[in-house]
């Protein structure tokens, strides 16, 4: 019984001493929990583990997983696993992705595995295989399979820059997009989603529908 008592003490302080540099370093909060967890706290190698309902959640981001490692300074960095959610209330952004990785301090996620980001603010959905979140520069990089869902448009590629700060999309790799019926080819296509804008650079192909009921139709 005493032993018990004494390795259960152990993980309760264990735990605490985890917490309270956190607390010491940044007045950001940050909290975590799961069914099952493991911490390791030999110097240089600190580390937790949450596995079954895994969850961490700082002021503006909550990540939801099967699994959840933290690790580093101030747990600076968490890698998540099966089933990840991932809700930025700041940014009004909702993404799911089969693996994921956290840089708490720079603001940055990479998220992997048929990865969907719902930037509801802008009312857009984006799809791909890879996709990079850099906070601070308001970028989303996404890669491979790459697909995007609009109020009036839609398009796909390999590659795809999103400037959420000033609206723009940045799409290459074979781009195609459809927008109020209308098709767009090239080897570069730029949308400006706040002026409602197409540039495109490059081999160009279109395909335009007109309306039979245009007078000017043949022209």
């Amino acid at each position: 019984m005493m032993t018990s008592f004494r390795a259960a003490y152990a993980a309760v302080l264990g735990l605490l001493v985890l917490v309270v540099p956190l607390e010491a370093a940044s007045p950001e909060s940050f909290r975590f929990s799961g069914d099952r967890t493991s911490v390791t706290l030999a110097e240089g190698r600190e580390r937790t583990v949450l596995s079954g309902n895994a969850e961490i959640v700082s002021d503006d981001t909550q990540i939801r997983a099967d699994r959840i490692e933290i690790y580093g300074r101030n747990f600076r960095y968490a890698v998540a696993e099966g089933n990840v959610r991932v809700v930025d209330s700041k940014r009004d952004i909702h993404l799911s992705a089969a693996r994921l990785f956290f840089d708490r301090e720079a603001d940055q996620l990479r998220a992997e595995g048929n990865v969907i980001m719902e930037d509801r603010a802008n009312e857009l959905v984006v799809r791909g295989r890879f996709l990079e979140n850099r906070n601070e520069e308001e970028l989303t990089i996404v890669q491979a399979g790459v697909r995007i869902l609009g109020e009036d448009l839609t398009a796909r590629g390999e590659y795809a820059r999103y400037r959420r700060d000033i609206d723009i999309l940045e799409i290459s790799g074979m781009p195609v997009v459809f927008r109020k019926g209308d098709e767009y080819r090239a080897t570069r296509i730029t949308i400006d989603l706040e002026r409602d804008e197409i540039v495109l650079q490059g081999e160009v192909r279109g395909r335009i529908t007109t309306n039979d009921d245009d007078p000017e139709d043949g022209e």
